[in-house]
């Protein structure tokens, strides 16, 4: 079996946080959060992590991530165009969003031959999550039905008191995956975890330890032609309605595998607590987060020491 690869999502702007949250140090040394996914992905095994870029950030990148993570990992870079879509398709008019986190993972293709983790850049996953991720894909093999594994936290792990956040929330049975339903818009109430659909007007309670999906998924190979097949589905029904802003998400993908009986979904849980800049007010509480992990000997300060 080839050695399992890492591939991470860094091709959005976060407009929320207003910059170019996945380069933002966030540690006590210039460590940024993707610093640490590295770090725990090197520690769990994996040998290469390919970054799913805009190419006009490519010097950004280079310069903060091959000086430190280069020299314990191969790191390679691939783009994510709008242009990238399958023969016979075109780009429709004025259109500038970015397809999703499905045409995301599906950048990689070009650049890896064997099993694959998908990330995302500016999401703190704790060291267990890669250990169990790494361990699912040097075991799984291709059969008819797809093997795959999600890490599932715990939606109280995951959530910001600076607003809201979209998760995958989870039914789960058995250890398997049963059915993930995308909530754009959940929030830490007073009282309760919640999500609206409604723009706020009516708000739906949710367990505090419901599993929900961070986007750290593992496949095998076979996975990218099912994304390949489903974006030309995509772009085919979908964008027709909503040619500017429709987005072709990878939780999806895998939902549609799941329900159709062609995929079988791990759920790896983890009890680690989840960090990220979803906010520019994030980033203080992710600082004296990261740093109190280093003070344990959790992670060695400086980082790639």
């Amino acid at each position: 079996m080839k050695e399992p690869v890492l591939l991470i999502m860094a091709a959005g702007l976060g407009s929320r946080y207003g910059g170019l949250k996945q380069i933002d140090p966030v540690g006590q040394n210039g460590e940024i959060i993707i610093d640490y996914s590295l770090f725990d992905a090197a520690r769990a095994g994996f040998k290469k992590a390919v970054f799913v870029i805009k190419e006009e950030n490519l010097k950004d990148f280079q310069d903060v991530i091959l000086p430190k993570a280069g020299k314990h990992m191969q790191i390679e870079f691939v783009f994510q165009t709008l242009e990238k879509v399958p023969a016979g398709f075109n780009v429709p008019e004025e259109r500038v969003k970015p397809w999703g986190t499905g045409h995301a993972a599906l950048m990689g293709k070009e650049c890896i031959e064997g099993p694959f983790a998908v990330i995302n850049a500016d999401d703190f996953y704790g060291r267990e999550a890669f250990e169990k991720i790494y361990q699912f894909l040097t075991q799984a093999e291709e059969t008819e039905i797809l093997p795959c594994a999600m890490v599932g936290f715990q939606l109280k792990n995951t959530v910001t008191e600076n607003g809201s956040v979209s998760r995958g929330v989870c039914e789960t049975e058995g250890g398997l995956l049963k059915n993930i339903v995308e909530r754009t818009r959940i929030e830490q109430r007073e009282n309760a975890i919640a999500y609206t659909e409604d723009e706020g007007k009516i708000w739906h309670d949710l367990p505090e330890n419901a599993p929900v999906s961070m986007n750290m998924w593992g496949f095998t190979n076979q996975f990218f032609a099912e994304l390949e097949k489903d974006f030309a589905r995509f772009l085919l029904e979908e964008v027709k309605g909503n040619p500017l802003k429709a987005e072709f998400y990878l939780p999806f993908v895998v939902n549609a595998l799941l329900q159709k009986g062609k995929a079988k979904v791990e759920v790896l849980t983890s009890q680690d607590k989840w960090y990220g800049v979803t906010y520019k007010e994030d980033k203080e509480m992710v600082m004296a987060a990261l740093a109190k992990l280093a003070q344990e000997g959790i992670y060695p300060s400086p980082l790639w020491s």
